[in-house]
């Protein structure tokens, strides 16, 4: 048995032409367009990068880039005094802080200070709460890039039992409440999970989101179960660095049904629903519809 490989790069780029097309329709019917702010502070390397990603292919779905790049001393009372003026700009609709931030800032202080309405990233306490009880919330990227790609593969995700290895407020949690939501019946393990193995092993899907390379083998996964692998750790070997997940591949790939790769799975959705977050969150803003399928 070889699992069915869940393409993450080809599923962003079908999602990322379902939110151009979506623009398109916005600026076309209504004269309005969809705006990113994306702020970073400091010189991080990767955090570079990513920004530079995120503002290529906001241009490329048809939206307003805006890219503030500040120094690494800035003080917290700047940055608050910026997210207050994107707050209240009606071109800005999705406002993302890119984290980590330097030492001296305080990062829930700076994401709760962003309006709820324009937290695409969907980390500020009150869209939290939201989702925790069931209601309208904009969604963190990375579990709405999963849910989707899970709703793709089964259709209905109703009854099947789903298993989250990991517990963090950015991925772990939100997941477990998406796939709650979608009427899973959900477990969420941890590092202190009494007999893992067997926990996972009862799983239809295993999410695995523990930031541990091949933390999970293939005799934890149960045959014919979809694994989605979160995880993105950069280990070395004879000297090359690459990039491997939270799940051991090479074995689980014979056990599972479906599995997403490292690199290749989960990491290309998170900007691919980025942009869709900012899409909802600019429809939301002018009182028109959502854009169905790009939403949890």
């Amino acid at each position: 048995m070889s699992a069915t490989l869940i393409d993450g790069k080809s599923f962003a780029a079908k999602v990322r032409e379902k939110v151009a097309v979506q623009v398109a329709r916005l600026k076309d019917e209504h004269g309005v367009t969809p705006g990113l702010a994306v702020v970073l502070v400091g010189e991080d390397p990767a955090s570079e990068v990513y920004v530079r990603n995120k503002g290529r292919q906001t241009l490329e779905a048809g939206m307003n880039s805006f890219e503030h790049k500040l120094p690494a001393e800035t003080t917290e009372a700047d940055l608050l005094d910026l997210i207050g003026r994107l707050n209240r700009d009606p071109a800005v609709h999705g406002i993302l802080v890119q984290l980590p931030l330097p030492d001296h800032l305080d990062s829930d202080l700076v994401i709760n200070s962003i309006d709820p309405a324009k937290d695409v990233d969907g980390f500020h306490v009150s869209n939290v709460g939201l989702l925790a009880t069931g209601q309208k919330a904009m969604v963190p990227c990375t579990p709405l890039g999963c849910l989707m790609m899970l709703r793709d593969l089964y259709g209905s995700l109703s009854g099947l039992d789903a298993v989250v290895v990991g517990r963090s407020n950015i991925v772990g949690k939100p997941m477990a409440q998406l796939l709650l939501r979608d009427s899973c019946t959900v477990t969420i393990a941890h590092s202190r999970t009494k007999d893992l193995p067997a926990v996972c092993r009862r799983a239809d899907i295993l999410v695995a989101a523990v930031g541990r390379p091949g933390m999970i083998p293939g005799d934890w996964i149960r045959p014919g179960a979809a694994v989605i692998d979160v995880g993105i750790n950069r280990i070395e070997h004879d000297g090359t660095r690459r990039l491997v997940g939270d799940v051991d591949f090479d074995s689980a790939r014979h056990v599972a049904g479906a599995i997403t790769p490292v690199p290749g799975g989960v990491g290309p959705m998170t900007i691919a629903c980025l942009l869709a977050n900012t899409l909802t969150a600019c429809c939301r803003a002018n009182g028109l519809c959502e854009p169905q399928g790009l939403t949890a």
